[in-house]
């Protein structure tokens, strides 16, 4: 039986603003390095870029997908937050200054973004930056619309570190059973989800110093919603080739939010699959020849 070209790995720290950063990069065996598509992976809460391994093994060989973790995040360094006396701001303008920094190191000038989650406020902010970088968008569970945030994600967005309680309810969600309920919620077959992604997810968030930046984060998402209308602006005037799939079942960003992306972009290609919000824990194989399919198409056209 032959065998697919199986893709290497490689797993790299790079020094951004003084934060040693994790990364994942694959390296193109089946086709040349250098006329290999870039594709970069922005994952969500409350993950890291190990959210995106099976992914990195399916299409590794053909194209080059690099997937960083964010200050505070997975491999990545946590420095101490300035609310406890450090010298880090976690904002997600923050966590956007730390991306584009990285892709510049990286050297990357053009390449498709997959924004999921956190992935979409920050990789926004980089759109907004940086028109020239994006290539072509896929949109995996990140939202830039409100009618794509649920009756749990407004009342979490309105959260303020002052309101009694606020810190107790963001704790909350940063407990295993909770974790565990974002990878499950939303799949018609719970079985297919690996117990590996949440097990990974909650080792690194019950590390020392991780809870600060996941509560500094949690009180500024506000400013993601803030944003919306001069992302969709970004989106009507750049209108870059996009893909979106998106779990219908998502407890935080359910359908709407994807459907409203074709009110910016009609000539969007829009797949909903019927699981929740991390989708490529168990419709990988249907959503990663979407993706394959749609970097050859967006890469061909920046030819």
């Amino acid at each position: 039986m032959a065998i697919q070209a199986v893709p290497r790995i490689r797993h790299r720290h790079v020094e951004v603003d003084g934060v040693r950063v994790f990364y994942r990069e694959s390296v193109p065996v089946a086709t040349p390095a250098e006329d290999a598509p870039v594709l970069l992976l922005l994952h969500g809460f409350p993950s890291a870029s190990h959210q995106f391994r099976r992914l990195m093994d399916a299409l590794g060989a053909h194209y080059r997908l690099i997937a960083p973790d964010y200050p505070g995040f997975g491999h990545s360094e946590a420095p101490t937050s300035t609310t406890t006396g450090g010298s880090f701001t976690y904002t997600f303008d923050r966590l956007a200054d730390i991306t584009e920094v990285f892709i510049q190191r990286l050297g990357l000038s053009r390449f498709v973004m997959y924004v999921f989650d956190f992935g979409a406020p920050v990789g926004f902010r980089l759109a907004a930056r940086h028109p020239e970088w994006i290539a072509g968008l896929v949109v995996q569970n990140g939202n830039a619309y409100a009618e794509g945030l649920s009756e749990n994600a407004r009342e979490f967005i309105a959260l303020h570190p002052d309101t009694e309680g606020a810190e107790d309810t963001v704790r909350g969600l940063l407990t295993p059973a909770s974790t565990r309920a974002q990878y499950e919620g939303g799949t018609g077959d719970p079985e297919l989800v690996a117990p590996d992604g949440w097990t990974l997810d909650q080792h690194f968030l019950d590390l020392p110093g991780r809870t600060r930046p996941q509560l500094d984060l949690a009180f500024d998402y506000h400013s993601n919603v803030t944003l919306y209308p001069q992302w969709q602006a970004w989106l009507r005037k750049h209108t870059p080739p996009a893909l979106i799939v998106w779990g219908r079942n998502d407890m935080f960003f359910p359908e709407p939010g994807a459907r409203a992306y074709l009110r910016d972009l009609p000539d969007a290609e829009l797949h909903l699959f019927d699981t929740g919000h991390f989708a490529l824990e168990d419709h990988l194989p249907e959503i990663a020849p979407l993706v394959a399919d749609f970097l050859d198409r967006a890469w061909e056209n920046e030819a």
